[in-house]
């Protein structure tokens, strides 16, 4: 096995969702002379977070709000290197990692951060009974830790090989121990070793935060004395992107992410803007037994009934970009474009021709049916993901009527995801959504394995192929085996079990202040306030 040993890297980290990306566009630099202490920054939220408790939650909008709690053992710069977190040195193989502590870190409430904590976190994601989220996302099934506070080592052992080790298990929110001990605690509070404390939480309204002035261990070697940071941040939930962008251009609120329309009108204003390319157009079917989504022919049939170009091009607004793989460009440490050629083209016949294959006949009216059931199509829809995607649900709609399917669309909150759809409380034959992570061995659990409660393999897939070739990628450190993972890609897509099809360009826009991103969203540290 490889092993690889990484120091602390020089400099701060520069300032590059979600869960990766780099940026766009360096315009609205400021001098630093222009920053102002002690200001409070205020930025919308496109949904309400749900759940804070990190190590239970698989919504971007609470992996934004956690980000300003807690921090991970590594970060990420905006090239994807990894650099020092709440570890100062790292090393590891596919089998084993060892993390050494930076030294003064501590928790919001001042007690020290040890390397038993640190330990108790990983073992607890990685243990299948607690039925974390971030199992097989941070934590690999079964791997444990142990820590040594004398010398603030944390040594991970995985249970079996796994590519992106080191990387995956960095990457961790930790928790501090009256966390650890009362998780009931974290769903509307934190406990971390972040920036930032909550001191006020509204559900579906706002999430005041108070500056740490003794944090001083943020990503690479951020210091505490740095000019331009807010001592007081405002998450302020606002669910429509218009009314985001009015609090923008009358400078009440300091930054917004708006992928609509009204994206045109604050770039001609020339606003503050930061763009990462983040998967938008994914088309999930469900595979579970007796739905129609459990037969290949139907799937194929359902996608090719659909043009996927006009399709990326109405969900983006005209802004997107075609889909190369399951981890956006500029993300993850693989190159590979997996989804050209890999996909079914837009041929209405053949769709009908594989429907008539699958014996599901069509009718008076075109209307199919097979063994007396109509081919119903439920189309679970996130309410969160604009007027782009709604639209691009009625045009998918439209173009699975003409092939003879009942379509209806279920509309569920970003907050109801996680139960609705990843939970199985809601039944649904297609899901426009997506997933976006920073390695393909993150994406493992939900594209093989068990469903809820078990697992979060929500659509039920079972493709051999991809488990075989997700085997061998596993057993093969960092971008030496990014060949085997794009061959489990390419076995996804060739059985249509999911579908790319277009990548957004997603710009977030300041005014007031400036910002950077990396490992997917924006870095609470990077934040400056101007003049």
């Amino acid at each position: 096995m490889r092993s690889v040993r990484t120091t602390a890297a020089v400099g701060c980290l520069a300032l590059a969702l979600g869960a990766c990306g780099g940026n766009a566009g360096d315009d609205g630099a400021v001098a630093e002379q222009q920053f102002v202490d002690g200001k409070t920054f205020t930025m919308a939220l496109g949904a309400d977070p749900g759940s804070l408790d990190p190590h239970f939650t698989s919504l971007s909008a609470a992996a934004l709000v956690d980000r300003f709690m807690y921090d991970s053992l590594l970060y990420s710069d905006p090239n994807g290197n990894s650099v020092a977190g709440l570890a100062e040195t790292w090393e590891g193989t596919t089998t084993s990692a060892k993390y050494v502590l930076r030294k003064g870190v501590t928790c919001a409430n001042g007690t020290p951060l040890t390397a038993t904590l640190v330990a108790d976190n990983i073992n607890f994601v990685g243990n299948p009974e607690n039925a974390s989220t971030r199992i097989g996302v941070w934590v690999p099934p079964g791997a444990t830790a142990k820590g040594d506070d004398a010398t603030g080592t944390v040594t991970v052992t995985a249970a079996a090989p796994a590519a992106f080790l080191v990387r995956t298990v960095g990457g961790l929110p930790i928790v501090c121990d009256r966390g650890m001990k009362d998780r009931n605690s974290l769903k509307q509070a934190g406990d971390g070793t972040g920036m930032f404390t909550l001191t006020e939480a509204v559900a579906n309204d706002h999430y005041t935060f108070t500056r740490r002035k003794e944090y001083a261990w943020g990503p690479g070697d951020f210091k505490a004395n740095q000019p331009g940071l807010p001592d007081t941040v405002i998450l302020k939930v606002v669910t429509n992107e218009s009314t985001a962008a009015n609090l923008l251009m009358s400078k009440q609120a300091n930054a917004a992410q708006i992928i609509g329309p009204d994206r045109q009108r604050l770039q001609a204003a020339k606003l503050f803007e930061r763009q990462v390319e983040a998967p938008l157009g994914e088309l999930w079917l469900n595979h579970k037994s007796g739905l129609p989504g459990s037969d290949e022919q139907v799937r194929r049939a359902l996608v090719q009934a659909l043009d996927l170009g006009e399709l990326g091009k109405v969900v983006s607004s005209g802004n997107g970009k075609p889909a190369t793989g399951l981890v956006a460009p500029g993300i993850g440490p693989c190159k590979q474009n997996t989804v050209e050629g890999n996909l079914p083209g837009h041929d209405v016949a053949a769709a009908k021709a594989a429907l008539d294959a699958a014996g599901w006949t069509a009718g008076a009216g075109g209307a199919r049916t097979k063994d007396g059931r109509k081919l119903a199509i439920v189309i679970a829809l996130p309410s969160s993901l604009g007027s782009g995607m709604q639209a691009g649900v009625e045009l998918a709609q439209k173009a699975w009527t003409e092939v003879g399917a009942e379509v209806t669309v279920k509309p569920v909150t970003d907050a109801e995801v996680g139960t609705a759809i990843v939970g199985g409380q809601l039944a649904w034959d297609a899901a426009f959504l997506p997933l976006g992570l920073p390695l393909p061995s993150g994406l493992v659990p939900y594209l093989s394995g068990p469903s809820a409660p078990q697992g979060v393999n929500f659509s039920g897939i079972d493709n051999a192929e991809y488990n075989a070739a997700v085997a061998e990628a596993s057993a093969i450190a960092g971008t030496d085996g990014c060949e085997k993972w794009a061959a489990a890609e390419k076995a996804i897509f060739a059985r249509v079990d999911l579908v790319p099809f277009v990548n957004s360009t997603v710009p977030t826009f300041g005014q007031g202040a400036q910002f950077e991103f990396g490992d997917g969203a924006l870095v609470p540290q990077s934040i400056r306030m101007l003049a």
